[in-house]
């Protein structure tokens, strides 16, 4: 998101967005204080923000293009399979595996082809980051993350003490790595690369020749590359020319993470996981069990529960599958012919670029102001032009429906 900490202990770092005029929501200003300067966000609410709060209290309808929690998307789940996988008595039990109890990584090993003893349980996504920071990066140490990309690595990387360089994706006929960005972004500080396979919000896959050459380069620089593969089983058609997964990575150290939150659509569960694989990956186990075996996060029932939770997944992720590509198609048909949409090849979101009539704020702003529809704009993600607008796929058929008919209508100017 374009922060970077200053040179200058004593100065205050303003930041704007990437691709515009907006303030970003959250700054960090260095300042004496008796907290952690890991913790200097400015939390006062960005302007998009501070409306919507005042249209809900009005009272006024909302068609949210935004929802993300499957849990709140009307989807049908398996409620009473889910809840009797809580009923094991092992349950009250704690016998702590700092890597996962055994049933619980063969589940997940299971899932994704792989030998358990690859498999490391964590409490999300996120802490998979944290634990991967504090194994690879000392305080000041680098990690390479895309641009554009979900706006959250900055966030756990600060909290580490570790530094976030952007390197960015070309579109052009698709998303593809700028290569000579990425190359120039490395320094000695440099410990790995991440790569969001497909990206979230722009849903591109990462391709076999650019893994072949992302694998040289790592290799040959003594980096590791993580792997955020969360919507990886969320592909609108098959490809070959795909890296649907790096769990076989062999060439350079790579860590693959995913999770139940969008695997089986349950977000509130809690449960993630590291893939581990490559030169260095069994002394890299090792220590990110001592790691573990610090925090002992994962709760016992989610690990016990876990099989039964990946066997109940696969009609879920149809009915994700099914509302995705009807959203998709129903917008391909009916976007305004001045709104680019971008093809996404996976994942839950869908991205339209729009006329430069305003800025993406104004954009986002107008059509919750004067049309009811909340999207986001794209310096949410750091987007480094103007304008884009981001939609969830997720939403209900309906919402989805009207509310994209409304933005085709609409015309800021």
């Amino acid at each position: 998101m374009g922060r970077r900490p200053s040179p200058d202990p004593g100065a205050a770092l303003i930041v704007t967005d990437g691709g515009g005029d907006q303030q970003k929501p959250l700054i960090w200003c260095n300042h004496d204080s008796m907290f952690s300067h890991r913790l200097d966000w400015n939390l006062r609410p960005n302007p998009i923000a501070s409306m919507l709060a005042g249209v809900r209290r009005s009272g006024r309808g909302i068609l949210d293009l935004t929802e993300s929690n499957p849990t709140l998307a009307g989807f049908s789940y398996p409620a009473d399979e889910i809840l009797s996988a809580f009923q094991n008595p092992r349950m009250l039990f704690y016998e702590p595996s700092p890597r996962g109890l055994r049933q619980a990584r063969e589940a997940v090993a299971a899932a994704h082809g792989v030998e358990p003893d690859r498999i490391l349980l964590t409490t999300s996504t996120s802490e998979s980051y944290t634990w991967l920071f504090k194994l690879l990066a000392d305080p000041g140490d680098e990690i390479l993350v895309p641009r554009p990309s979900y706006p959250l690595f900055e966030f756990l990387a600060g909290l580490e003490s570790v530094r976030v360089r952007q390197y960015p994706l070309a579109c052009h006929e698709g998303w593809w790595i700028d290569w000579a960005s990425l190359e120039s972004q490395v320094t000695d500080r440099t410990r790995a690369i991440l790569v969001v396979n497909p990206n979230n919000p722009t849903g591109s896959y990462l391709k076999r020749h650019e893994l072949y050459r992302l694998t040289a380069l790592c290799a040959a620089q003594g980096l590791a590359i993580i792997s955020d593969e969360v919507f990886a089983d969320f592909a609108h058609a098959s490809d070959e020319s795909r890296a649907t997964s790096l769990a076989g990575v062999t060439g350079a150290l790579t860590f693959c993470l995913s999770g139940l939150s969008k695997v089986a659509g349950l977000p509130q569960m809690k449960l993630g996981w590291i893939i581990a694989g490559g030169p260095g990956s069994r002394e890299a186990m090792e220590r990110m069990e001592l790691i573990a075996d610090t925090y002992l996060s994962v709760s016992t029932p989610i690990q016990l529960a876990a099989p039964t939770l990946l066997d109940l997944r696969h009609e879920l992720r149809k009915q994700i599958h099914r509302r995705v590509l009807d959203n998709l198609a129903f917008l391909r048909a009916n976007h305004h012919p001045a709104h680019d949409l971008l093809e996404p090849e996976g994942g839950w979101y869908a991205v339209l670029r729009v006329p430069r009539t305003g800025s993406e704020q104004e954009w986002v702003m107008g059509l919750l102001e004067r049309e009811g529809v909340l999207v986001q704009p794209g310096y949410f993600y750091d987007f480094d032009s103007e304008a884009w607008l981001i939609l969830s796929l997720l939403t209900h058929p309906a919402v989805f429906q009207e509310g994209a008919r409304r933005i085709a209508a609409f015309s800021y100017n």
